[in-house]
């Protein structure tokens, strides 16, 4: 199996490509900046490099375009070329918080299934990722000892980035199709001050919740330096939360990998250098690593781009 993986450094991405290698696949990451030999230059702006970074290529992990607020003309363009070219399989990095008939990123996973013989889309829970590396979340709990969110209560089934990857690695080398969309989610739901709870309790720092409203949620994303229209867009993911649209738990992992999700404490108790320096972990939310090469978005698993 010759895969490409677009957003291959990135925090979904970098694990796919690591553990198709594991599984003797021939990678290829997809990067605008190409640095080492299994890396190919690939631009979603630049037809011209869509082609090479496609030719030979079995499957394709996809990360849609960053900065697009309507990504599904350009991606339809690429898959049809692809496919063109003998691409059969396409596993598509979606978000558990864009509804099936979603407009703009939320599109595309309609596009994937007219377009690709084969297909997967993942829709994670938000990233237990976010709580580590340049998400405001970790940037709260390292200077403030404290994750504001407008999430109120609600629970979320934080997923591990790693979790992720081994989904789409089976959905990419699975001999069968998997032709289905996959919820993915950790073992169990937590709120923002049950997760600060654990935080606490693995790493003896004290980290509590400070539960704020959308609209000042959406002027704390502003103040990052997001456009308004963006931030306001995470702070409604928010208060989704808070109404509990991601309060459940999948066994998608278990099922599709033979292995069960890590949980939270877990990954807390690895990473826990992490709540107290920068850590190295890439960025932010579900939401944008959807909508982009290497990011996430939202607090969710990915950007939307969790």
């Amino acid at each position: 199996m010759n895969v490409l993986v677009i957003g291959g450094t990135g925090t979904t991405g970098r694990r796919v490509a690591a553990g198709l290698g594991e599984q003797g696949a021939d990678v290829r990451v997809a990067t605008r900046s190409p640095a080492a030999a299994d890396h190919v230059r690939f631009d979603w702006n630049d037809p011209d490099t869509h082609r090479p970074a496609v030719a030979g290529v079995d499957g394709i992990y996809l990360i849609a375009p960053a900065g697009s607020l309507d990504p599904a003309p350009l991606v339809r363009s690429f898959l049809a070329g692809a496919v063109d070219a003998g691409v059969r399989r396409a596993v598509l990095l979606s978000s558990s918080a864009l509804p099936e008939d979603a407009p703009g990123v939320g599109a595309l996973p309609r596009v994937v299934r007219a377009t690709v013989p084969e297909w997967a889309i993942l829709r994670p829970s938000w990233f237990m990722q976010n709580f580590t590396g340049d998400h405001p979340v970790a940037q709260g709990i390292r200077t403030d000892g404290e994750i504001v969110t407008a999430t109120g209560d609600g629970r979320v089934g934080f997923v591990d980035a790693a979790d992720i990857a081994a989904v789409a690695v089976r959905a990419l080398l699975d001999a069968a199709p998997h032709d289905t969309d996959h919820l993915i989610t950790g073992p169990q739901a937590l709120s923002y001050a049950d997760a600060a709870a654990v935080i606490t309790d693995v790493t003896g720092l004290p980290v509590r919740h400070g539960p704020v409203e959308a609209a000042e949620m959406a002027e704390r994303f502003a103040a990052t330096g997001l456009p308004r229209a963006y931030a306001g867009m995470l702070a409604a993911l928010d208060e989704d939360i808070r109404h509990g649209a991601e309060d459940r738990v999948t066994s998608t992992v278990p099922d599709v990998t033979g292995r069960r999700a890590r949980s939270f404490a877990e990954f807390v108790t690895e990473h826990q250098a992490a709540f107290t320096a920068r850590a190295d972990e890439g960025v932010t939310h579900q939401a944008r690593e959807v909508a982009g090469e290497g990011t996430r978005a939202g607090s969710s698993g990915a950007s939307v781009a969790g």
